[in-house]
């Protein structure tokens, strides 16, 4: 798991760029429709929905936003009716990467998503080539600042959490899926802000990138593949070493 919470900051940097340029509304959007259409339009019977709410409220999105998207979901307003599709292939140095995609054009986001990992020194896989390398947990971020380690472990045990890393600024705690909302709703009464909560695919084992070089290839790769409209999110097995990671931030 170690490198999740690393590479979930440059995410939600760059989370704050694309709010600006529209594209984290209309990704938001597609979630939350998406997911009244396969469970309904209550939230509280709908955890994807309920999800996808949340991240909508921490983006600022407008009220009306995600009301017109659930009545898209559950067909009350005409709208387009989005694929699920999950694409898979290798990045530089053989990361494995996982492309969670929803569009209403499967050949159209088939034909980008090959060509971005073509030009990125990538290559696509087939279906399940990947796929079995991830187990989809339930991850929540809280700021070292925001909890003392004993009192937050004491919280997430007794709620049923697998387990908590403690990184350098942060603590990073994994979820099973039937146990996320309950561990979330702990914290949370508790009244421990969260920098991250969410449902992802967290990777069996890492592979370490030591060259600086090959780790901003697979970086271009990820960003690139985040850019495409039809993208959700990409999900990647690499691990950078903080040294270098700070260095290709700067």
């Amino acid at each position: 798991m170690s490198g999740h919470s690393k590479w979930a900051s440059i995410k939600h940097k760059k989370a704050a760029t694309d709010q600006k340029r529209g594209k984290a509304f209309t990704k938001l959007i597609k979630e939350i429709t998406v997911g009244a259409r396969e469970g309904g339009g209550e939230p509280d019977a709908n955890p994807r929905l309920r999800l996808a709410i949340q991240k909508a409220k921490d983006a600022n999105m407008p009220k009306d936003n995600i009301t017109n998207a659930i009545k898209k979901g559950t067909g009350e307003l005409p709208g387009v009716v989005y694929e699920s599709i999950l694409y898979e292939g290798y990045g530089p140095a053989g990361v494995a990467i996982l492309v969670d995609v929803l569009t209403d054009n499967k050949n159209r986001a088939a034909a980008e998503i090959r060509s971005i990992f073509t030009k990125k020194n990538g290559n696509m896989a087939g279906a399940g080539s990947v796929a079995w390398q991830f187990k989809q947990k339930g991850i929540i971020v809280v700021d070292k600042d925001k909890s003392e380690e004993d009192k937050l472990m004491d919280i997430i045990l007794e709620n049923g959490a697998d387990d908590m890393v403690v990184e350098d600024t942060c603590y990073e705690i994994s979820v099973q899926l039937k146990d996320f909302e309950t561990v979330k709703k702990a914290i949370e009464d508790k009244k421990i802000a969260m920098s991250q909560a969410e449902v992802t695919m967290v990777p069996d084992t890492t592979v370490t990138i030591n060259e600086k070089a090959v780790a901003q290839q697979i970086l271009n790769l990820v960003s690139a593949l985040e850019d495409n409209d039809d993208v959700q999110n990409v999900y990647s097995n690499f691990d950078i070493p903080d040294d270098i990671l700070n260095e290709l931030e700067t």
